[in-house]
């Protein structure tokens, strides 16, 4: 249960936090940390309104210190999430990128993840999305990552257009790119620049 909204949502959906050993808050990301924990709403405006009503020292009943960058730490966190499983399965043979690859594999109905760089040209996402439309899969649109995370994740440069094949990666990275989306995210260069601080 969110504590901010006292309603009732599925775990992927929240974010947990917990108390660190010094008293710092500590977003639980992976729902596995020891101790009390809370529960937030996965969105920046969430935890933004928990900070202003102080409500983690009063759900965790403890004095705990709160760091200033909170909200940017967790959209940094959920990109790395995804980014990571994108990765996986660029490693694993699953992801492919590139317009006609990538338009190959809708043709050819292997296709769970359709990814579009947020600073891609708009026909190109739109010419693709129309194709996805038409092909009948089950194919998700993924389009809240720019291109130096694509490029990152996969080894690549200049990455507008990528995809992942059905399985298990694809469904974890859905659920990673979901709470990341949903979370009101900074743009791929502001996120590097708070990780690196």
């Amino acid at each position: 249960m969110c504590a901010l909204t006292r309603t009732h949502a599925a775990r992927e959906q929240l974010i947990r936090f917990v108390a660190s050993p010094n008293g710092e808050l500590v977003p639980d990301l992976k729902q596995v940390l020891p101790g009390r924990g809370v529960w937030l709403t996965a969105t920046r405006q969430s935890v933004e309104q928990a900070i202003r009503r102080k409500l983690f020292a009063r759900a965790l009943k403890a004095a705990v210190s709160v760091p200033e960058d909170l909200p940017a730490r967790i959209g940094t966190l959920l990109l790395r999430e995804a980014m990571s499983t994108l990765s996986l399965a660029s490693k694993a043979g699953m992801a492919v990128a590139g317009f006609d690859k990538v338009a190959a594999q809708l043709e050819r109905g292997k296709l769970r993840v359709l990814l579009a760089a947020t600073d891609g040209a708009a026909d190109g996402r739109g010419k693709l999305a129309a194709r996805l439309r038409n092909s009948g899969t089950r194919a998700e649109l993924i389009d809240c990552f720019a291109s130096a995370d694509l490029d990152l994740a996969l080894g690549r440069t200049n990455v507008i257009h990528a995809a992942i094949t059905p399985g298990g990666l694809a469904e974890k990275f859905l659920v990673h790119a979901r709470r990341y989306s949903n979370y009101g995210h900074y743009g791929a260069a502001e996120e590097r620049e708070t990780d690196t601080q």
